[in-house]
């Protein structure tokens, strides 16, 4: 076997796709995602692989290419090329300068998720060049629109070239991975499941009528309870089997058993991590936008809110109608954006494989499943019925904050976590 270094490249790579601008505002603004499509079509082509670009609109774009072997069903790995807005002034460095400093690769897209995008392409390009191909066939998909739930990106390649991916039968991609540090011992989470979404407008409506006279069907009002219950509903504990898994590995550091009644103190075993493990052992409901009025002596006619509700897989039925006894009479729920919770065992030849790639680099560490908090192209992929995980490797420093990089001002990825990133992958794909 010829010898490569799947870490040669990686670190350019992640910079050059941080320098290209490709936010998503989620409306019709933004540059899309075409330019980054292009450079990685054209990575792609440097080593021999062939690839498609797809547009749902013009500059919203998607690839897809196929390499590999012929041993199995394909296994479809994923990223997506769009990033959430960054507001230059508020950052250490231009957040589109791909800096590195202190170690580190500064910039939006660095962990979310132009670093995996770059030790995907750094290994498969090293594997290419060196003919090390994986016995088993992939279909390689870097897609538009993630950040704004990917209707334009994964949802219109599912929708529009089912028969690109119909034959796939797993999916590896975003937010698995990385490690935390508890007791002392680093965990390196993969992702198994993701809480559905519901993301819906509140409605209350009333009687317009002048601001100096009594109105008791004022909407404002109306509505403002309706989201100050909804706010400030503390929402029970509920295990999902993925948390159940994990909890049952951070209890047994502990000395403990995982219960219900002491997965929050568990969870505050995870240190800064338990800001995003804290919201997947319940149901959320956060408001994010009000909208009333037009004059202050005008009482309005009707008055709206937005609420980002994220429920754990199999809550959904208890989710919906505990937010309709909250709303109270009166007010209307329209649901903008509805997609289910996804939930798979950890087991298996893929899961057996991630496991072993990483112990092998890090071998006191411990592996587990866990449930995030957000979502992913996953929701796309399992309406073909494609068993998804979140596995982009990065061996972290116990004292940095990384859940709060996602989406975060100063997003940067340390560059031997890019490098052991690229290691494990790379070691990953030789296990298929």
């Amino acid at each position: 076997m010829e010898s490569y270094d799947p870490t040669a490249e990686v670190v350019e790579i992640c910079r050059d796709l941080i320098r290209i601008d490709t936010t998503n505002y989620g409306d019709q603004e933004g540059p899309g995602e075409r330019k980054a499509a292009e450079h990685v079509a054209t990575l792609l082509d440097e080593v021999g692989i062939e690839s498609e670009l797809f547009e749902s609109e013009p500059g919203r774009t998607s690839l897809i290419a196929r390499w590999g072997g012929d041993q199995g069903d394909p296994i479809l790995v994923h990223g997506h090329l769009d990033v959430v807005p960054a507001n230059a002034d508020d950052w250490k460095v231009d957040p589109f300068s791909g800096e590195v400093e202190d170690g580190q690769v500064w910039g939006r897209g660095a962990v979310d998720m132009k670093d995996f995008d770059a030790m995907l392409l750094s290994s498969v390009r090293a594997r290419a060049r060196a003919g090390v191909v994986p016995d088993r066939p992939l279909v390689l998909c870097f897609t538009a629109d993630e950040e704004a739930g990917g209707a334009k990106g994964a949802g219109y390649l599912v929708q529009h070239h089912r028969e690109l991916l119909a034959d796939c039968t797993i999916a590896v991609g975003e937010v698995g991975g990385f490690s935390t540090t508890v007791r002392g011992r680093r965990v390196y989470l993969i992702e198994a499941a993701e809480k559905g979404m519901a993301w819906m407008r509140l409605t209350a409506r009333g009687n317009a009528g002048h601001g100096s006279m009594v109105h008791p069907d004022n909407a404002v009002t109306s509505l403002a309870a309706a989201v100050a219950r909804i706010g400030q509903h503390q929402w029970p504990v509920r295990l999902t089997p993925t948390m159940q898994v994990l909890l049952a590995a951070v209890a047994d550091l502990a000395g403990t058993e995982a219960t219900p009644e002491n997965a929050e103190s568990l969870i505050e075993e995870f240190g800064p991590a338990a800001r995003m493990l804290g919201a997947v052992i319940r149901n959320t409901t956060n408001p994010t936008m009000l909208n009333a009025g037009y004059k202050v002596n005008v009482v309005p006619g009707d008055a709206s809110a937005h609420i980002d509700g994220r429920f754990l897989p199999g809550y959904e039925d208890e989710f919906l109608k505990t937010l309709s006894e909250l709303a109270g009479p009166g007010i209307e729920i329209e649901h903008l954006t509805k997609m289910g919770g996804l939930e798979t065992s950890y087991d298996g030849p893929i899961a057996e494989a991630m496991t072993a790639s990483i112990l092998e680099e890090d071998p006191g560490a411990i592996v587990a499943p866990y449930l995030m908090s957000g979502g992913t192209d996953a929701k796309w992929w399992d309406q073909l019925g494609i068993r998804a995980f979140g596995f982009a490797p990065l061996r972290l420093p116990a004292d940095l904050d990384f859940t709060a990089l996602f989406h975060g001002v100063d997003e940067r990825v340390p560059v031997d976590a890019l490098e052991f990133g690229a290691r494990v992958f790379d070691n990953f794909l030789g296990k298929l």
